[in-house]
């Protein structure tokens, strides 16, 4: 079955696609429904199971009270699993062409051509393609959708999903994930491997009034190296749609991980996702770097434990809150080892009356001795309607550690326009330039085509092109 919808121009990708709906779900959550989206799916008893217990936890926790307002979010209009109706294909020529389409708008086949990386393609929840290269899985590399894992690698996803990390009881929508999760990426990279491209993933939200809940896991083995990357992006709608995701990620001895992502979610999702990692071993490093554009309401917090000796976590962020958006986004670094490293640098722009935050937690344990912290948030205020917050948490139990922590707040300033005005650029080109100078330290950070879609999307929102 195949319904039309409409695109807003601007919006999401920018594109309208006919839908492949089948088996769809009904709105609402029941212990029904997660019986019926573990059923569709064919899982074993050990996930369906999981799947219950998360979704009785789920029913226990009250809506958080803190934040962003959640108010007008509805669980039972919300629809939880929408399958596309199409098989997964191992070709691109072999995806139907109407998700193809979606997909060559985003650019995975440029991609896949550019880096000969391994790609997942996720729309509406399920994996629709999924590829890696032939020298990558004789390495020992295993990257597909959570959905295969489960069912070809059940050992490893039995031990690490929804336990150590990021388990159920976390919060209210680590639960709700947990009981509804749908597609995403599974990642292993076995000891001493060093995988030279990134590994790619994109997310594709459709239907209106949706649920999203797509699953990262990723496992580096000591002394391996990996670099995840991760596009999202949805429609307009006039309903409320939410994104959900979880993101666990194991590093151990000498390993490195970095995840990227670039979210451009239309404005009338609820972005509410949790992401963790756990940096096991000695001397391993967690990188974040993460653009946060689009969605009406983000809460975002990616969280580093330090648990190994000599560990490192790096987060860089970027968020821009416009009008109606409430972006509130942050870090959270739990130093649990002597020696460890962090870094927080938190770039936020605010305008037309949108709302920024940076709600940051650091916690030194008693056992961290000679722990370095670096905590850095910006801000940038474009008019007199906007609000930028910031809202840093230091809980430090030991004294023999080193501690930075900077905050700024500015404006842009009529000298500086004038400035730049004088040497011949328009209004619109001299803010652009401010703009990109500020964000700068967090693009600098990304792929070059991913530092190039993040710009343009910024551009696009400074001139109003977007929303």
């Amino acid at each position: 079955m195949a319904t039309e919808i409409k695109d807003v121009a601007g919006e999401g990708a920018g594109f309208a696609t006919p839908l492949r709906l089948a088996n769809k779900a009904k709105t609402g959550l029941s212990r029904a429904v997660v019986e019926e989206i573990s059923y569709q799916k064919g899982e074993p008893d050990w996930m369906r199971q999981r799947r219950l217990k998360a979704y009785e936890i789920f029913e226990s926790k009250p809506m958080p009270t803190w934040g962003p307002d959640l108010s007008k979010l509805r669980f039972d209009e919300i629809t939880f699993y929408t399958p596309p109706g199409a098989k997964r294909a191992n070709r691109w020529e072999d995806v139907p062409a109407d998700i193809r389409r979606i997909y060559d708008g985003i650019g995975i086949p440029e991609a896949e051509q550019k880096y000969l990386a391994g790609v997942v393609a996720v729309y509406d929840q399920e994996p629709v393609y999924e590829n890696l290269k032939k020298r990558f899985a004789e390495m020992g590399i295993i990257f597909t959708s959570m959905d295969t894992a489960v069912k070809e690698y059940p050992d490893l996803v039995k031990e690490y999903f929804m336990n150590r990390c990021v388990p159920p009881s976390d919060n209210k929508f680590a639960a709700l994930h947990g009981a509804v999760w749908s597609g995403g990426s599974f990642v292993y990279v076995p000891a001493g491997v060093k995988v030279d491209i990134p590994l790619q993933a994109y997310f594709r939200m459709e239907s209106r009034s949706e649920g999203t809940f797509e699953h990262t896991l990723i496992l580096v083995e000591p002394g391996a190296e990996v670099h995840y990357i991760e596009g999202c992006t949805a429609q307009q709608y006039s309903t409320n749609s939410m994104h959900a995701a979880v993101v666990e990620i194991f590093v151990k001895d000498g390993a490195r991980a970095r995840y990227t992502t670039v979210q451009n979610w239309s404005k009338d999702v609820y972005n509410l996702n949790t992401k963790r990692s756990l940096i096991l071993g000695e001397d391993a490093t967690q990188e974040w770097v993460g653009g946060s554009m689009g969605s009406g309401v983000t809460m975002l917090y990616p969280a580093s434990y330090l648990l190994g000796r000599g560990s490192r976590a790096d987060h860089l962020n970027i968020a821009l809150a416009g009008r109606g958006q409430h972006k509130d986004t942050g870090a959270k670094v739990i130093h649990g080892a002597p020696y460890t490293t962090s870094r927080v640098v938190s770039k936020s722009i605010s305008k037309d009356g949108g709302w920024s935050a940076y709600r940051g937690l650091v916690r030194v344990n008693p056992n961290a001795v000679r722990s370095k912290i670096s905590v850095r948030c910006d801000a940038l205020i474009m008019d007199e309607q906007s609000r930028s917050d910031t809202w840093p948490d230091m809980q430090i139990h030991q004294s023999d550690v080193t501690i930075e922590h900077e905050a700024t707040v500015g404006r842009v300033g009529e000298e500086q326009l004038f400035y730049l005005m004088s040497r011949g650029l328009s209004e619109s080109e001299a803010l652009a330039m401010i703009v990109n100078g500020f964000i700068e330290p967090v693009t600098k950070e990304l792929p070059m085509e991913y530092a190039v879609e993040l710009n343009r999307l910024i551009q696009l929102e400074m001139s109003g092109s977007v929303g």
